[in-house]
């Protein structure tokens, strides 16, 4: 028996707000923290936390300095992002595939 399109996915891509880093960074190029965090709706400790642990993966790229005296931090996903987000959007593809004939259709409601 093989492995359910489930397995395909990799917690640190998957879980929603760093999928929702990842694919805007990949979309965009480098953002700066205050993009992502009103983009993601999210709290600055929150988004902190979650781009430390792509980072720490190796999935995304941290640059801090500043712009005039303000500080900034600027986020870009790196080629390991890249690719951990095709491999994660192929098993998001896989997943629905596998489940798309399961799944009763939803229909509009007629009033």
């Amino acid at each position: 028996m093989s492995e359910h399109p489930a397995a395909g996915l990799d917690e640190t891509v998957h879980q929603r707000h760093r999928l929702g880093i990842l694919t805007i960074t990949a979309e965009a190029g480098q953002v700066d923290f205050g993009y992502l965090r009103r983009t993601l709706d999210m709290t600055a400790g929150n988004l902190s936390r979650h781009v430390t642990i792509l980072d720490e993966a190796g999935l995304i790229d941290v640059e801090k300095g500043y712009e005039g005296k303000r500080p900034r931090t600027w986020i870009s996903i790196s080629p390991a992002g890249r690719k951990a987000l095709a491999a994660e959007l192929v098993a998001l593809r896989a997943l629905v595939a596998a489940v798309e004939g399961a799944v009763p259709a939803i229909r509009p409601r007629t009033t």
